[in-house]
């Protein structure tokens, strides 16, 4: 399917910049995008994002700015942060952060100081390089230690959690993370925080959609911070959050204006307020719950197929796959897929013994094929295709991606994505 001509006023001013925005509106249609952290928008969303409200500068807060002229911008950020409150049932919310790195960034600003201890999941496990992790401006200007998984069930194991905690006594102790295909027990890590007195940061940028659509708990009665992005799950832009508790309100906000940024872009506030207007809706939970419905659909075709998965499934939109037995690098496999019009990131398993740019593991999700409108009965196809993939990335069969390339390109043309051009 070729998608009809867009954005005429670019196509005038910027030929070649027009042409790039209509190759990916083309590739976005055309293939299977498995990256559990992309997502399709809807047009409304995308509208928001490129209305006039681009051209205002609003450093502060509603009611409280440095420039005048803000009658308008003051309601757009209110009603951004009354939805959020409302949608997640928070105390406050902060809606200004530019994204879920410099978030989290604020969250540091607002409760420790630099050499201060903090306590994360082990990117290698599944956590985030703003929790801690050495390469990260957060290891390096705190003191970051490290929680992982169990070898032998890649599950959680929240007594040794509980050890590091009370002997390390971190100031934040931060959980979930970028690869964890399980519900994160948000009620176990804040007993564990309240005992080493500690603030529980719950980042929840890959599930924020999910606890919205009430298909997995939600942080808030837990966590003294949530902090998460707004695309991924939530099908917002690329946005970020900060909820609280009341009494963290004014660190919060004083940490993100002035301590970290200064002027919100409010166009993308609007955006971020039209998404949680659209996650109120009864049709997002139904979105949300055919997001993990068709996951776990998804990893039993795969298990059929004697794929390797961590954890041995999943209860969320991810799917985190060790290539070992396959005898294919998960590198390998992911270029190979992105030919066969399979678009996922390849990745680091737990213990794995292979550098991260090079690791063992592909991880997959379901949010965006979900919000094409594809449902589980679809996930044995899915699961076909992969396998399909991985055999010829080994044989490094060519013909057989280009096939199977073929056969997505068909179905997807079946499911338009929202907020692509169509004929």
């Amino acid at each position: 399917m070729t998608l009809p001509l867009s954005h005429p006023a670019l196509s005038a001013t910027d030929p070649e910049l027009a042409a790039l925005v209509g190759a990916e509106e083309q590739l976005q249609a055309d293939t299977l995008r498995l990256i559990p952290s992309e997502n399709y928008v809807s047009q409304a969303v995308l509208e928001a994002s490129g209305t006039v409200l681009q051209n205002k500068y609003s450093e502060g807060y509603a009611g409280r700015r440095y420039y005048e002229g803000q009658q308008n911008i003051d309601q757009v950020e209110r009603l951004a942060t009354d939805r959020a409150k409302a949608l997640f049932g928070a105390d406050h919310a902060n809606v200004q952060p530019y994204s879920g790195s410099p978030a989290n960034l604020a969250v540091y600003l607002a409760f420790a100081e630099p050499g201060d201890t903090v306590m994360g999941m082990a990117l290698p496990m599944g956590g985030h390089l703003t929790h801690g992790w050495g390469v990260s401006a957060t290891g390096k200007w705190f003191r970051g230690v490290q929680y992982g998984v169990r070898h032998d069930t890649g599950l959680i194991d929240f007594d040794e959690v509980r050890d590091l905690a009370l002997k390390e006594r971190p100031k934040l102790i931060f959980c979930g993370g970028t690869a964890v295909p399980r519900t994160i027990d948000f009620a176990a890590f804040g007993e564990i925080a309240r005992e080493a007195g500690a603030v529980l940061v719950a980042d929840v940028a890959h599930i924020a959609g999910l606890i919205a659509g009430g298909a997995h708990p939600s942080p808030v009665p837990h966590a003294d911070v949530v902090s998460t992005t707004t695309h991924k799950t939530l099908r917002g832009p690329r946005g970020a959050m900060l909820m609280s508790r009341e009494e963290h309100a004014k660190a919060i906000d004083k940490a993100v204006f002035p301590g970290l940024q200064g002027g919100p872009h409010n166009q993308t506030t609007a955006a971020i307020a039209v998404a949680l207007h659209e996650a109120a809706q009864p049709s997002f939970r139904d979105y949300a719950h055919a997001v993990v419905a068709n996951a776990r659909a998804l990893a039993e075709a795969l298990l059929a197929r004697g794929f390797e998965l961590v954890s041995g499934g999943t209860d969320n939109h991810l799917i985190l796959m060790d290539l070992t037995p396959k005898d294919v690098p998960g590198k390998v496999a992911a270029k190979a897929l992105d030919r066969a019009g399979i678009v996922v990131n390849y990745n680091t398993v737990p213990y794995d013994p292979r550098k991260p740019f090079d690791p063992s593991g592909v991880r997959i999700g379901t949010p965006s094929l979900t919000s094409r409108g594809l449902t589980a009965a679809h996930m044995p196809t899915v699961a076909e295709w992969i396998d399909r993939g991985v055999t010829a990335a080994r044989t490094s069969d060519e013909d057989a991606l280009a096939a199977i390339r073929a056969e997505v390109a068909d179905l997807m043309g079946a499911f338009p994505a929202p907020g692509l051009p169509t004929d």
